[in-house]
């Protein structure tokens, strides 16, 4: 029965019967984690080989010849550019090959932003008296931890079942000129799993701005982070962008880090031409190239597109029960309850769990005086303020198979315990 429809009384009776479970709970002296969405050892161990691929100098050699162990290439190994190009759908002279962290070639572009600003820009992003970024929400934490170190502004923008709120992202970039970008996890974004409809990539495009030098952030974290074999398509912004003439406006990333290791994979940036030439030569007064050697490691174990989907199969097998178990226990726990809602996502780290309006913080203390801990109630928003208090992002990565459906069978208990709290205040 839905919560909303019961009496006082009926409330009453399940506050007891939910208080009941919850002490249960909290008797066993759990220490249960559900906060980070890490890889989980198996999926690490998938990719043990690649470190015993070069074992000689002739190994430590690229296909035309190029010790990898020197400097030189700084725009990285010619193969291995190849391979994320077809994956990203870009060509070779649009792409960039970074170090282990894509999020610190997002930085670096911003802050080469804010202190040099862009081929477009009339003048540094530093020299405004106030620069903004839209910052879709639910998002990615830490692209707002980059906004907040550098002193921008961050608006949010609703996410809807589309993508973001394109109706209002064209209102704002169209009106402010110190709005200069805007933050996307396009492919089951993070934490919502939604992925982009083909209007909004379009939209995204063709969008008028007042800004000459707006740019896109496209993270594109989880391109090939299937859970199904009917993965959800994403329209390639950049060929999008072409048509209209606003390649410029685009930046999108990806990484190896959760398809190899997660401390020590690979990033790629693909952009325009133009951009790719000017970030290659900024990046060249800061290092003389990142390391080669990874980058030969990675190629030889993949050596080619279909190696890295063979890859993601293996990586799919393990995390596919996690996210089902999730599932499986939010229906069971809470479908009939009326009090949450969660999109079932097809691929990607996380999920995205709307409870009650103003009862994510309750059900997040419930859940750690329990010994189950999630991530921080706020972390998806900007400045760590979800103005509903209803969001929390599930990572279920980085448990074991055997805990992941009981701690979510515990977040229904917090869930409906909080809400139940919440409706007897009111009764």
């Amino acid at each position: 029965m839905r919560y909303l429809d019961m009496t006082k009384e009926q409330l009453e009776a399940e506050y007891e019967l939910q208080k009941k479970n919850w002490q249960a709970i909290k008797d066993q002296n759990l220490k249960l984690d559900m906060s980070r969405g890490k890889p989980e050892k198996g999926q690490l161990d998938l990719s043990l080989d690649m470190l015993c691929v070069l074992k000689n100098d002739v190994d430590c050699q690229n296909r035309d010849g190029f010790d990898t162990r020197n400097y030189g290439l700084p725009t990285g190994i010619p193969e291995l550019k190849e391979i994320f190009a077809e994956i990203l759908g870009v060509e070779k002279d649009e792409i960039l090959t970074g170090g282990n962290s894509s999020l610190n070639m997002m930085y670096n572009i911003i802050a080469d932003g804010m202190l040099l600003g862009f081929a477009e820009s009339e003048k540094p992003w530093c020299r405004y008296d106030k620069i903004k970024f839209l910052c879709p929400a639910p998002g990615y934490d830490r692209h707002f931890s980059i906004c907040q170190h550098l002193g921008i502004e961050m608006i949010p923008v609703p996410m809807l079942e589309t993508g973001p709120d394109m109706n209002l992202i064209e209102k704002l970039a169209g009106e402010d000129e110190t709005i200069k970008g805007i933050w996307c996890v396009p492919k089951y974004s993070n934490p919502t799993g939604i992925t982009f409809s083909d209007e909004t990539v379009r939209r995204f495009a063709a969008m008028k701005t007042k800004a000459p030098d707006f740019k896109i952030f496209w993270d594109n974290a989880y391109l090939i982070h299937d859970l199904y074999d009917e993965a959800d398509s994403l329209l390639n912004l950049l060929d999008e962008a072409k048509k209209c003439g606003t390649q410029d406006r685009v930046f999108e990333f990806c990484s190896t880090s959760k398809v190899t290791l997660a401390g020590g994979g690979v990033c790629f940036v693909a952009s325009s031409k133009a951009n790719i030439e000017r970030l290659a030569k900024q990046l060249s007064m800061e290092g003389l190239g990142y390391d080669k050697v990874n980058q030969l490691r990675h190629y030889r174990f993949f050596r080619d597109k279909e190696g890295v989907y063979a890859i993601m199969k293996k990586h799919a097998a393990i995390l596919r029960p996690k996210f089902e178990a999730v599932i499986r226990e939010f229906e069971a726990g809470m479908g009939d309850a009326g009090i949450a809602h969660w999109h079932t996502p097809h691929g990607g780290y996380f999920i995205s769990l709307d409870v009650m309006e103003n009862t994510a913080k309750r059900t997040w203390e419930l859940a750690h005086e329990a010994g189950v801990t999630l991530t921080n109630v706020g972390a998806t928003f900007p400045y760590g303020k979800d103005p509903k208090n209803e969001n929390l992002r599930i990572a279920p990565s980085n448990v074991k198979l055997e805990d992941v459906g009981t701690i979510a069978k515990y977040v229904c208990v917090c869930a409906k315990l909080a809400a139940l709290e919440k409706l007897l205040q009111k009764a």
